[in-house]
């Protein structure tokens, strides 16, 4: 799997790269050798770009990738963590943290850091955690609600950390395209990692993020491609951006896999690679909490599509005109 440099010509990401949250049990328990063979499955296939957090798992991510790691060569492989949110050793733990999302003990406390000297501090513990001197690139998680620190303090002091060689590149990661849009245009990141806008069912990164990263060149890694769980089995049930999925969504999920199936592919092969369409994309994240996933995975990526696909979930009103698809050049920038 060939890696492919940012525009800034700082790090180079596969293009296909594993979250780790799943590996630091993501609503339920992951063992740790499943995490280890996980990570090893990925490498296997030429994986070797991945994302994790502090969040993850209380630190769990981080510890469970480093030592999964540990014994390859350095420059042969790209780490991309977060900041913002630093953990805190409670003086007696709380039982577990899945209220947070995770099947760990809750040994820690989040508490939300934007400012200079927790950014510093928290990629610090990341550091030691993943028992690295350097990641390659670093990302502001999630500063939603924090956006003036995020902006006046938090990215001036991943610029430094940049400048002294401590991360390769930085950017945000986030859901919202606006905020995203705003760190493009004005903080020079060299990435932004954007979740579930820009999907199969979610289009509106069209609308600002894509053709802005484009014009900056910056690059844009895309998570959530499958909307947390509807893209990747539609059904009654079935949860959209972590929330059951509401009747007219699910109905064209379903009509999605219908088309797919008519060309023989599955609907999950589409939704990871539906986001190359756009020339600023230049990664999806997957999540993966077992060998064969990853290994689906990148299969996925190398199958070869019909080309009829494509222009049939236009015809069917799935795809508007133009949203750009691999191999098609229309529309490219988003503006038809």
């Amino acid at each position: 799997m060939e890696s492919r440099p940012l525009p800034s010509g700082r790090v180079a990401p596969t293009p296909l790269a594993p979250g780790t949250a799943a590996l630091a049990g993501l609503h339920r328990p992951v063992g740790a050798e499943r995490a280890a063979a996980t990570v090893d499955a990925a490498w296997e296939v030429g994986i070797h770009t991945f994302d994790t957090a502090p969040h993850y798992g209380l630190g769990l991510a981080e510890r469970r990738l480093g030592a999964a790691l540990r014994d390859r060569p350095r420059d042969a492989y790209t780490v991309s963590t977060k900041v913002g949110r630093l953990l805190r050793p409670l003086p007696v733990p709380r039982g577990d943290d899945l209220a947070n999302g995770f099947a760990v003990p809750a040994t820690h406390e989040r508490v939300w850091d934007f400012g200079a000297a927790g950014v510093r501090r928290s990629l610090e513990e990341s550091l030691e955690r993943l028992g690295l001197d350097r990641v390659d690139i670093a990302l502001l998680h999630d500063p939603d609600d924090h956006a003036r620190p995020a902006l006046e303090e938090a990215m001036p002091e991943l610029h430094r950390l940049r400048d002294e060689g401590v991360v390769g590149a930085i950017g945000v990661g986030m859901n919202s395209t606006p905020l995203l849009t705003r760190f493009v245009r004005e903080t020079d990141p060299d990435l932004v990692l954007c979740a579930g806008r820009w999907t199969l069912l979610d289009h509106s990164a069209l609308r600002d993020l894509l053709p802005a990263a484009l014009e900056h060149g910056v690059g844009v890694v895309v998570g959530g491609v499958f909307n947390s769980g509807l893209l990747a089995d539609p059904r009654p049930g079935a949860t959209f951006d972590y929330a059951e999925a509401p009747a007219h969504l699910l109905d064209r999920a379903l009509r999605l896999r219908e088309v797919c199936a008519r060309h023989g592919v599955p609907l999950r092969t589409a939704a990871l690679r539906f986001p190359f369409g756009h020339p600023a994309v230049a990664a999806v994240l997957t999540g993966g909490r077992s060998p064969r996933e990853i290994t689906e995975a990148a299969e996925a990526l190398a199958a070869p599509l019909p080309a009829g696909l494509w222009e049939e979930l236009r015809g069917e009103g799935l795809l508007p005109e133009d949203v750009p698809v691999p191999g098609d050049r229309r529309g490219r920038t988003g503006e038809g």
